[in-house]
């Protein structure tokens, strides 16, 4: 596998296609209220970075760095918080380390444009374990909810200082 991430303007169809099984995972296992997946249009918000991986033409996976701005009280000294958003390997690429390189290269890229903290939202059901078991091999750990987020048995919410 020869994997290639680069930055996307989700304007492809295998982008499409992609995010579309994310957001039908993600609606058939929480109810309405507590699915907080971001849609096409609100993934091509300015505040939103988005990359691809890619194993020459087959697309693999992808992951969204969501800007949530300079909030003091969760970023050390009002620094910058981003959330992870669209975290999602294609079911034919998974254990083939793609979500890895993902995180690898978001909190590097995260970590280059000045930001202090990263946080996420999740799933708290078994199927989004193996997300989760991801984010804290990366140092990701439980937290309060952030943001407009509110306490929801359906989420469960991770963050992590980045080091310099």
């Amino acid at each position: 596998m020869q994997l290639t991430i680069r930055k996307d303007d989700l304007s492809g169809e295998s982008i499409t296609q992609l995010l579309q099984k994310h957001l039908d995972f993600t609606a058939g296992e929480s109810p309405p209220e507590s699915s907080h997946a971001l849609d096409l249009e609100s993934l091509r918000a300015p505040d939103v970075t988005f990359w691809c991986a890619w194993d020459e033409d087959a697309l693999l996976g992808c992951v969204a760095l969501k800007d949530l701005g300079v909030t003091d009280g969760v970023a050390p000294g009002g620094a910058r918080h981003g959330e992870v958003k669209s975290m999602h390997t294609a079911e034919a690429a998974r254990g083939r380390g793609v979500a890895r390189a993902l995180m690898e290269h978001l909190m590097a890229e995260a970590r280059r444009m000045g930001y202090a903290r990263l946080s996420l939202e999740t799933g708290s059901m078994e199927s989004f374990a193996a997300a989760r078991r991801l984010y804290a091999r990366f140092g990701f750990e439980t937290c309060a909810p952030f943001g407009d987020y509110v306490l929801d048995p359906y989420s469960e919410f991770m963050t992590i200082e980045l080091a310099a």
